[in-house]
C-alpha cells in the first residue's frame, strides 16, 4: 500500500485501510439487498474514492494545498479529504456542531466536581484545551463495599479521536464496575477490552484507585504520571508501576496499597498540568507542581486544587497548550467523616 499522510504510521493507515475495505463490503452487500438506494451508491463512491488515494499514496493530503489533513480527524472519519483550512462554509459550521455536541456529551459524563462518600472526600478539575478533551476523570462510589473508585487518565493524541476514547474508557470502567473485581483484575479486563478498539498506536495512560472505608488505598499507576501522597506536610512520590493501556493486550498490572490517615491526601494530574509552559518555553515541571502541592498541604480538596492551578496559571500566563485535569482525594477528618 503506497503512503500518503506523512503523520499517519504506517499501521494506523494499514487499520485504517482495512477499516475502509470493510465497509465497502458491507455497503455492496446493502447495495445488492436494495439496488435503488441512491444514499449507499454515494457512500461506496466515497470509500472507492479513498482507497484509490490510498493507492496512489495522496491519502490524508488535502486537495486544495497539498498538505496533510489533520490526523485525529481521519483517524474519526476515514473518508476525510480536505483539512480544516480549506473545509466548505457549510462543513465547518457541520464540524463545529459536531464538535459542540460531543463537548455536550462528555461533560455529561463527568461525575459532581465535589464528593462525600464512605470516609472520603474528593474534587476534579476537568479542562479541555479546546472544545473536547482526551483526559479521562471518573469517581464511582461503591456503596455495596462502602469504598470509592477513582481513575484519571490522558488518551493519546488530541481532538476527536482522543475524545472518542475517553467516552469509551468511560463505558469500560463504568461497566466494568459493576462486577466487584479486584482492583488489578478490572484494569487487566478493561485493558483486553481497550485493546480491541482502539486504533493502532492508540493508547491511554492512567492512574486508578479503590479508597476503602478504613483508610486503605489500593493504587496501579498505568505509565502515567507520578500520584503524589501528601501526609502531614510532607509530600511522597508514587510512581508508575505498569505500562499504558492498549500497548499489550496481555499485560498485568502491579498493585500498590497506602494506607491514609484522616487528613491525607492523594493528588492526580495529566501532564497538561506539569508540562505547562512559560512565553519562553520553560516547562511548569513535576518540582514545582510538588512544592505547590506541599505548601497547600493541609488545605481541602477544592482549595488544594484551585491554589496549584493558579500558580500554573501564573506560570504560563494563562496559556493553556494541552488538555488538562487534575484530581485530589482526600480521607475525610474523624469530625467530618461520613
Amino acid at each position: 500500500m503506497a503512503t500518503g499522510n506523512p503523520s499517519m504510521a504506517t499501521t494506523e493507515l494499514a487499520f485504517l485501510h482495512e477499516q475502509l475495505q470493510q465497509r465497502r463490503e458491507r455497503l455492496q452487500q446493502a447495495l445488492a439487498a436494495s439496488p435503488g438506494a441512491a444514499p449507499l451508491a454515494h457512500l461506496l463512491a466515497e470509500v472507492d474514492s479513498a482507497l484509490e488515494r490510498m493507492a496512489r499514496g495522496t491519502y490524508g493530503i488535502c486537495p486544495a494545498c497539498n498538505e496533510s489533513v489533520e490526523k485525529d480527524r481521519l483517524l474519526a472519519d476515514p473518508l476525510t479529504c480536505y483539512c480544516l483550512a480549506h473545509l466548505t462554509t457549510e462543513q465547518q459550521r457541520a464540524l463545529e456542531r459536531d464538535l459542540e455536541l460531543a463537548a455536550q456529551i462528555q461533560r455529561r459524563l463527568l461525575p459532581p466536581a465535589d464528593l462525600r462518600v464512605n470516609g472520603w472526600e474528593a474534587h476534579y478539575r476537568y479542562e479541555p484545551a479546546g472544545l473536547v478533551s482526551g483526559d479521562y476523570c471518573d469517581l464511582i462510589p461503591d456503596e455495596k463495599a462502602g469504598a470509592l473508585f477513582f481513575v484519571l487518565g490522558d488518551v493519546s493524541g488530541k481532538g476527536v479521536a482522543a475524545s472518542m476514547l475517553m467516552t469509551h474508557l468511560n463505558a469500560i470502567f463504568r461497566s466494568l464496575g459493576g462486577f466487584g473485581l479486584p482492583l488489578d483484575a478490572l484494569v487487566a479486563h478493561a485493558n483486553r477490552v481497550f485493546c480491541d478498539s482502539a486504533l493502532a498506536g492508540q493508547y491511554a495512560t492512567m492512574v486508578c484507585g479503590r479508597a476503602g472505608p478504613g483508610g486503605d488505598v489500593e493504587l496501579i499507576n498505568a505509565g502515567h504520571c507520578p500520584a503524589l501522597l501528601v501526609r502531614r506536610g510532607s509530600v511522597s512520590v508514587l510512581d508508575s508501576t505498569g505500562v499504558p493501556l492498549g500497548m499489550f493486550c496481555l499485560g498485568e498490572f502491579a498493585l500498590r496499597r497506602v494506607h491514609l490517615e484522616p487528613g491525607d491526601t492523594l493528588f492526580l494530574y495529566t501532564d497538561g498540568l506539569s508540562e505547562a509552559r512559560d512565553s519562553s518555553s520553560a516547562e511548569y515541571g513535576q518540582a514545582r507542581l510538588q512544592e505547590t502541592v506541599r505548601q497547600n498541604a493541609g488545605r481541602e480538596p477544592r482549595a488544594l486544587a484551585d491554589s496549584c492551578l493558579r500558580d500554573a496559571r501564573a506560570f504560563s500566563g494563562g496559556q493553556q497548550l494541552d488538555d488538562l485535569a487534575l484530581l485530589v482525594v482526600r480521607r475525610a477528618s474523624a469530625l467530618g467523616a461520613v
